[in-house]
């Protein structure tokens, strides 16, 4: 079947994944019977799959399917599965929306970034659960990276700490995505959190004692009464972002708004 490896970019050969992500016309021979398609046409026939049924169903079969083309011809454009996910994800990148805010104070443009990221990640799901510790280097990359660092740029931070408040900021939204879709499946694969709770509550009044686990309790009831189950990631995306915000506030020594 060809499956998507270990979800991780750069973990193909370094040389020829740049030249495609770049389209250097020298990674892609211009001889052969399977030249009726292009990278970008495999690259988004794979996005496709992983869109509507996860990394999984990413395999050179299936996207060859999708093409009309056999799946060895796939080789000629993307020679194995660890470049086309950095492909994938950089092209995802590229076609991010980016809003222009030019002049608006520094929590409003990194609450753009945080949305824009967050937006990504409900589009394609997938992204959320790839790891990027070398990221794909190509334009989507660096014209998504160049964009953001823009958010935190004259803030008097240097650029250490840019790119480290930036890198926080994304791995926060990226934890986030995948902890709510997390809770999406389990709504989808079993009863919802009302009916969980409800069918769990009797076994939970037996065996919580709340001399044995005061704070478990208190506080477990206080956050599931508010929320009406034990996660919801509406709050936990709000608060987490306030959190992340007045730490930069204090670091380029501002007031924090959220006190």
């Amino acid at each position: 079947m060809f499956p998507i490896p270990s979800p991780r970019t750069g973990a193909g050969d370094p040389a020829r994944t740049l030249r495609l992500l770049w389209r250097d016309p020298a990674a892609v021979p211009r001889h052969g019977p399977s030249q009726q398609l292009s990278v970008d046409q495999v690259v988004a026939a794979a996005t496709t799959l992983a869109d509507a049924e996860g990394l999984e169903a990413v395999t050179m079969r299936r996207i060859a399917q999708r093409l009309g083309v056999a799946a060895m011809s796939l080789y000629t454009y993307v020679s194995g599965k660890a470049e086309l996910l950095d492909l994938m994800l950089d092209a995802a990148y590229l076609r991010m929306p980016r809003a222009d805010t030019t002049g608006q104070p520094w929590r409003q443009r990194l609450t753009a970034i945080a949305a824009e990221n967050r937006a990504l990640f409900q589009a394609h799901p997938w992204a959320a659960a790839i790891s990027t510790a070398r990221p794909p280097l190509g334009p989507g990359q660096m014209a998504k990276y160049e964009h953001e660092l823009a958010a935190l740029d004259g803030l008097g931070l240097d650029d250490i700490q840019i790119d480290a408040a930036l890198t926080h900021l994304l791995a926060f939204v990226q934890a986030w995505a995948r902890a709510a879709a997390d809770a999406q499946a389990a709504g989808r694969e079993g009863p919802d959190d009302e009916q969980w709770w409800a069918a769990n509550a009797p076994l939970l009044a037996k065996v919580l004692d709340p001399a044995a686990y005061p704070l478990a309790v208190r506080v477990g009831t206080a956050a599931g009464t508010a929320h009406g189950a034990a996660y919801s990631p509406a709050h936990a995306y709000d608060f987490g972002l306030r959190v992340i915000l007045d730490g930069l506030a204090a670091l380029i020594d501002e007031k924090p708004l959220f006190s």
